[in-house]
Order: structure tokens, then C-alpha cells, then sequence
């Protein structure tokens, strides 16, 4: 299997299985002498683990990392940093009854007739606790940018929206942070709460979106003309287990309005009037904000039954077991940071390596 190395400079290998021993990874071109709080690495596993609240998958994970190589007196030393996380709770006799059956909506089928083999425990390598490897990669992408700050909170939860701008939003930690949805309007956040809870108690499952803010970003980060930092971005998003959408900036709104409507103009000190653009470009930071929208399905995994087939092309019915998510979002807050850090931090290599930079902030 190919696809499973992110980043050109400052990149992240990742291994392992839902139900396996351990997942793990190996940072390569992290630059030396970063001196790492391992609070903060943990504080990001934390976010994303299960059994958090009612509205989460509650396996009980620790997901405690264990870092291998790479780090000496708490700084990196510029060889590569190897982690593991070992699996802890995995109940791979919650998926028997799947051994031979594809789930709706899973890649049950396509892994399948692309390898010859799948791995039916828990969705195997395909599994969204993958991602565990991704978040300890990019808490210390965020370590090596810590002058960027990059903010994500639930926007919306089926049809219940934040009908307000980021900007009218306190999107400090602990306001995100404050209830168990990561949503930081609070009348919002009870009703997306109240919805899940819902959903769950059918034994179904609901999607909605993330909003993801860069703030203090350089002008001048992104590389032209295939790696435009919008492009890296979406790459990014899009390989985020349920991810179906991603949009940056005015994004399909902007397509509603004319020109003259849109274009952000000047002030004398460039930065402009409105940020229609995002914040990029031609594909390049401009110092503005930037922000943009990731839109997750409704996890495939229900607790109803469903018309399905078998690997030998007979129909069957199937009900969801075990322990999931009735909704990915409030762990897919720092998943989304983890690659959008990693974005960030694998561009900020290219900007030392390159002659011509004259990255400077607003």
C-alpha cells in the first residue's frame, strides 16, 4: 500500500491498524533544537481520543504516545522521530459479524477487490484511528509555526448553524474548549448537543462542518503553481477519514455575486478592505486571515439495520455493533489543526531553503 507518507520536507509516515498492537509514525526533516512540551503533544491526543462524552465513541483509549527516537534533553535533534501508541481497548468480536459482509458506505468493498485482503476489525488501516498519528505529527508542526495560531470549532451539526462570522466569536481555547461539541457560541452548542443525542438514542448518525481559522500568517507561504497553498490545504482535508467537502474563503457563496462584489480591495498598507480571497492569493498567503470550511458525512457505522451484500455477491442484512461516533466532529477539531499545522510547517521549510524568500508579517 502506497499514499501513507504526507509532506515533502517536513513530512509524517504513519503505520498501524484500528484493532492492531499499536499505531505509530516517523517525523522526517523536523529541524533541531525545538524544545517540545510533551503536556501540550498529550493535551492534542486528548482531543481527539474516544470516551470523552456522551456524544463520542466511548472506547477507552489513553492514547498515550511513546516517542522512540529523535528527541534528546526535550529537544528534537533533526533525525527522524519515531512514536508509538499503543492499542489498548480494541473488541475485535464486535466485527465477526462483518467478516465476510461489506458495510454501506465503507471501504469494505473497495479494499477488498484492490488488495485481496481486508482487515474487518474495526475498518482495519481505513479506520479514522489512523488519525491518532496525525495529531502527535502536527502538535509539534504547531511547535515548530508557534507564531501561527490555528483555530477550529463546530459551525454546524445537520441543519443547527453558528449564523455569525469567526469573527464575531471568541475563538480562544477555552471558549472552544468549554463545552463537549467544541462549538463556541453556547446556545448553539446545546442545540447541535441535543441533536446528537437524538440521533444517537435512533441509532443513526449526523455529519456537519468545521470551520478552520489561520491567524498571524506570513505573506508569501505557498508554492506555485501545483502546490498553491489552497491546493495543499484541501490535499489535507480531503484525506481526513468522512471529509466531503472543503471550501476557502467566499467559497461557493462567492459564486452569487459579481466581480465588483468580490474583489477585495486596497488600503495604503495592503492589507485589503474584505477578505473574500481567504487570505491566498494565486495560491499564496497574503497576510490576511485565513479560513476555510471542511464538511464531514455522517459516519457509515449505524446501529439499524441495513440491505447489504457479502463478498460472494449475496444479499444480506446487517446492523452496526460495537462502539462509535453518532458524529465525528468534536474529534475531528484537532485532526483538522494536526494537517493544517503540518501544511503550514512543511511550507516553512521551503520558505528557508528558498533564495528568493522575503516572507515577512503584515
Amino acid at each position: 500500500m502506497a499514499g501513507n507518507i504526507f509532506g515533502n520536507l517536513f513530512r509524517v509516515s504513519t503505520f498501524g491498524e484500528s484493532h492492531g498492537i499499536a499505531l505509530g509514525g516517523i517525523i522526517d526533516g523536523c529541524p533541531a533544537g525545538i524544545e517540545l512540551n510533551f503536556k501540550e503533544i498529550q493535551y492534542e491526543l486528548n482531543r481527539r481520543k474516544p470516551g470523552q462524552s456522551s456524544i463520542v465513541t466511548q472506547r477507552n483509549e489513553p492514547d498515550k504516545v511513546i516517542f522512540l527516537s529523535g528527541i534528546f534533553d526535550n529537544k528534537t535533534t533533526g533525525t527522524p522521530i519515531g512514536f508509538v501508541i499503543y492499542n489498548k481497548d480494541h473488541k475485535s468480536y464486535d466485527y465477526d459479524h462483518i467478516r465476510e459482509v461489506y458495510r454501506p458506505s465503507h471501504s469494505d468493498f473497495t479494499y477488498e477487490k484492490k488488495y485481496g485482503i481486508r482487515d474487518y476489525r474495526g475498518g482495519g488501516r481505513s479506520s479514522a484511528r489512523e488519525t491518532t498519528c496525525r495529531v502527535v505529527a502536527g502538535a509539534i508542526a504547531k511547535q515548530f509555526i508557534k507564531d501561527i495560531t490555528i483555530s477550529s470549532y463546530v459551525s454546524s451539526v445537520g441543519d443547527i448553524s453558528i449564523n455569525k462570522s469567526y469573527k464575531e466569536l471568541d475563538l480562544s481555547r477555552k471558549s472552544i474548549e468549554k463545552n463537549p461539541i467544541r462549538c463556541p457560541d453556547t446556545d448553539t452548542a446545546e442545540k447541535m448537543i441535543s441533536k446528537i443525542q437524538e440521533i444517537k438514542n435512533k441509532g443513526d448518525t449526523i455529519g456537519g462542518i468545521i470551520t478552520c481559522v489561520i491567524k498571524n500568517i506570513p505573506i508569501g507561504i505557498g508554492e506555485p503553481v501545483f502546490e498553491k497553498l489552497h491546493a495543499e490545504l484541501g490535499k489535507a482535508m480531503l484525506s481526513i477519514n468522512a471529509v466531503k467537502g472543503f471550501e476557502y474563503g467566499s467559497g461557493f457563496d462567492g459564486t452569487k455575486i459579481t466581480g465588483s462584489q468580490h474583489n477585495d480591495l486596497f488600503k495604503q498598507d495592503g492589507t485589503t478592505k474584505t477578505n473574500l480571497s481567504g487570505g491566498i492569493q494565486g495560491g499564496i498567503s497574503n497576510g490576511m486571515d485565513i479560513y476555510f470550511r471542511i464538511a464531514f458525512k455522517p459516519i457509515a457505522t449505524i446501529m439499524q439495520k441495513q440491505k447489504t451484500i457479502d463478498k460472494h455477491g449475496n444479499f444480506v442484512l446487517m446492523k452496526g455493533k460495537g462502539r462509535h461516533d453518532p458524529c465525528v466532529l468534536p474529534r475531528a477539531i484537532p485532526i483538522v489543526e494536526s494537517m493544517t499545522a503540518l501544511v503550514l510547517a512543511d511550507y516553512w521549510m521551503y520558505t528557508k531553503l528558498s533564495k528568493y524568500s522575503s516572507i515577512k508579517k503584515n
